[in-house]
């Protein structure tokens, strides 16, 4: 053993977790197949093929794949590969705990999320179902999204949090902006139960021959939810602003600023869409963008706490 050998630091438990790459891509694909799935899951209803498979958990019965007899044309096909996308989901959700479980300190703050998304898997496997049996319910539609919203919020905490070392933490802006920060995600998450209220009352709610509708007059839910977009704006505008006078840490201020870009995103695709009459690819753009605030949001919050010397504690 020569002299380097001896002097490096032998790796524990408590430190692999930030230096074993295969966590990080495990976590990371844990976050990619999350927001996957909510666009393909857009693609099934802006297509119309919702049921496409007509019955849960065989596609017909009798069959648990299409057949050529099958009425539904190419909706059974699309409607069955984001079924079998599921499947691939809840194969990395397994594999992530797995990789927390070997690989790191096991701490609450990354098992947790990973287990949240594992379970969660399983809830969206019998709330899909459900969804079919009920002819696509649009509560039980707008239910299946949410949930998708909160795996991928899930899966992005424990992917953050494996890309800090384990030890104490100091906060790294004021109390008030941190509770800015947790009044921001509050409104976003009505931001997306009313976006749900809207496609609920739009026309694309799954169904091509026979859609489903809440009984809310489009343009009216359109507007409250653009209502409450722009306050959304004006929040997330005010923790840019506050990170950047309060706070000496440069990951809080990137990653409000990433917020922020991807709202202005966001915000300009549904205000496109609405003015062009809901063209499918646009909707569909707004539910990736409407995952990836997800993710920006919760790298945000995640930059409240840091282990690092770098960032200076403001109490």
């Amino acid at each position: 053993m020569t002299t380097l050998d001896h002097d490096r630091p032998r790796l524990t438990a408590e430190h692999r977790g930030t230096t074993t790459p295969w966590l990080r891509r495990i976590l990371l694909l844990n976050v990619i197949v999350e927001v996957l799935i909510v666009v393909t899951g857009g693609l099934v209803r802006l297509t119309g093929s919702g049921l496409g498979c007509p019955s849960w958990p065989q596609c017909v019965p009798g069959s648990y794949t299409p057949v050529r007899e099958q009425a539904e044309g190419f909706h059974k096909y699309i409607e069955f590969g984001n079924r079998t996308l599921t499947g691939l989901v809840g194969f990395v959700a397994i594999a992530a705990v797995l990789a927390i479980w070997k690989w790191t300190d096991r701490r609450r703050a990354l098992l947790v999320p990973a287990l949240l998304v594992l379970v969660g898997v399983g809830v969206q496997a019998v709330l899909g179902g459900i969804t079919v049996r009920t002819g696509l319910n649009p509560a039980t539609v707008a239910a299946h999204f949410l949930v998708s919203m909160g795996l991928v919020a899930a899966a992005m905490a424990a992917f953050v949090e494996s890309g800090m070392p384990p030890g104490p933490r100091r906060h790294t802006a004021p109390q008030i902006v941190r509770q800015l920060g947790w009044a921001t995600v509050a409104l976003a998450v009505v931001v997306l139960v009313l976006g749900t209220v809207v496609t609920g009352s739009g026309p694309h709610s799954g169904d091509a021959d026979e859609p489903a509708r809440l009984s809310f007059d489009p343009r009216s839910a359109s507007w409250l939810h653009a209502d409450s977009v722009m306050l959304f704006v004006g929040l997330v505008v005010a923790m840019v602003v506050a990170t950047r006078i309060s706070s000496h840490s440069s990951h809080l201020r990137d990653a409000w600023r990433a917020v922020l870009l991807v709202t202005l995103a966001q915000g300009a695709v549904g205000y496109t869409q609405y003015f062009t009459k809901l063209p499918e690819a646009l909707v569909l753009t707004h539910m990736l963008l409407a995952s990836l605030l997800v993710v920006a949001l919760v790298a945000a919050i995640k930059q409240f706490k840091r282990p690092t010397a770098h960032d200076v504690s403001v109490e």
